[in-house]
């Protein structure tokens, strides 16, 4: 384990968990990679850079149906807006088949005060519902008016109550793409006739989080968590860098904690044998991520090779190179000690169990609305024995909305006959969330 850092960033520091020891010539390296940035800012410590941040507020039609949405939309949004901390960047933009500026207007960020606060929450107050559904729309005029920020860290929230029914599939993910490195980005869907993979595929690709909010009187709640973890960010842009010698070759990277999200095609090159994979903002916080790497062929029995190397970059000034944050090692050694190479790392064997739950989730629930009731059961099943053996409560009681559970630790369910469309949404949209590993 090394580590490196300026005094008044982050500390940041890597742990690597892996069984090195692979059979005579065996080639698949699998290890976690734990990252953990400690000493960082606060809501009451400016990052350095600043920070920016744009909340993006669904104004269409139906934000009118029942008026509470558009009501709790609007409280939500001026408690976001109390919780800025002073000198932060940030606008509001208000979301139909088109976006408009609503405050400060004119192209451009306020900077939160007493009273630019006050301000905003007086414009907030006169917004109406009426219009359709373009999500690209907003994402780039918050694009545009985050580009004009010297903050280093720049963020939107996104509220969304329907589908993105007034824009091509093709033009939000091409917006999206454009999008992506520019700004991080937290999506929200209120109520329940929004659609899931719409909420989380934007949340995906602008590295944030997404989840629903079925009762609009639970969005200032919401919405005031956000902020203060936006708030805490301190440093934007980092990437894991992953090296690996000749030979051999990154199978997949694949964020598995707080949340699973596969990094792999993400990728952009960094120089020979090496790759970045961007993991967005940083405050005081922990992920873990699981890394697979193939090795050449030919391993030895009593061979030792240094397997990849693992380090946390943000890009430096132009024209130089970039500040290497800190960094871990991957290592392979062959032995013929059956039992040694045989044995799976308590966290590669965790993590692995918690993608699997993220994926029978939405297997079962895909295979549910099919009407294909033998497979949704077993895949949920299954899903049920990997929440249970993991000590995943939060999803354990989720499925339990879904499913009656007969033996969670045989996986032995019946489907419900009738599920509320939020408690089904909210599996969805929370099955890649994961819990930590028990460490002694």
């Amino acid at each position: 384990m090394a580590n490196f850092a300026k005094p008044s960033a982050p500390r940041f520091t890597v742990e690597v968990y892996q069984n090195a020891f692979l059979p005579a010539g065996g080639r698949d390296v699998h290890a976690i990679v734990n990252v953990t940035a400690t000493g960082g800012a606060t809501a009451r410590t400016p990052a350095p850079g600043g920070a920016a941040v744009v909340i993006m507020v669904d104004c269409s039609g139906s934000m009118d149906h029942p008026p509470a949405k558009l009501r709790g939309a609007v409280e939500a949004t001026a408690a976001a807006v109390d919780t800025l901390r002073d000198g932060t960047g940030f606008a509001i933009v208000a979301g139909t088949h088109q976006a408009r500026e609503v405050y400060p207007g004119a192209g451009r960020l306020a900077v939160a005060d007493a009273t630019t606060r006050a301000e905003a929450k007086e414009a907030l107050a006169r917004l109406t519902a009426g219009g359709g559904t373009a999500i690209g729309t907003w994402l780039g005029l918050a694009d545009a008016l985050l580009r004009r920020s010297p903050a280093a860290v720049r963020h939107g929230i996104l509220l969304t109550d329907g589908r993105n029914e007034h824009e091509e599939p093709a033009a939000l993910r091409a917006r999206l793409e454009a999008c992506a490195g520019r700004f991080t980005c937290d999506a929200r869907g209120v109520g329940t006739d929004w659609e899931v993979a719409e909420v989380t595929g934007i949340a995906r690709a602008l590295l944030g989080t997404a989840d629903i909010v079925a009762d609009p009187a639970h969005l200032t709640e919401d919405f005031t968590r956000l902020m203060e973890h936006v708030m805490g960010k301190e440093v934007a842009d980092v990437s894991l860098r992953l090296w690996t010698p000749v030979g051999a070759e990154v199978r997949y990277v694949k964020q598995v904690a707080p949340s699973v999200e596969d990094l792999t095609g993400r990728r952009t090159e960094a120089g020979p044998r090496a790759g970045d994979y961007p993991t967005g903002s940083w405050g005081d916080e922990s992920r873990e991520y699981h890394v697979c790497v193939r090795v050449p062929e030919g391993g030895r029995v009593g061979q030792e090779m240094l397997a990849a190397r693992a380090s946390l970059v943000l890009p430096g000034p132009a024209g130089s190179p970039p500040e290497v944050l800190c960094h871990g090692l991957v290592r392979a050694v062959w032995t013929d000690d059956l039992a040694a190479s045989t044995a799976i790392d308590t966290q590669v064997a965790h993590y692995t169990g918690q993608a699997e739950l993220a994926r029978v989730i939405q297997q079962g629930l895909r295979a549910r609305r099919l009407g294909d009731a033998r497979d949704a059961t077993a895949k949920l099943g299954r899903a049920v024995q990997l929440a249970d053996a993991s000590g995943n409560e939060d999803t354990a009681k989720l499925l339990a909305k879904v499913v009656d559970v007969v033996d969670a630790v045989a996986g032995t369910v019946r489907l419900k006959a009738q599920v509320a469309d939020a408690d089904e949404m909210a599996l969805d949209t929370r099955s890649t969330r994961t819990v930590r590993v028990k460490r002694t």
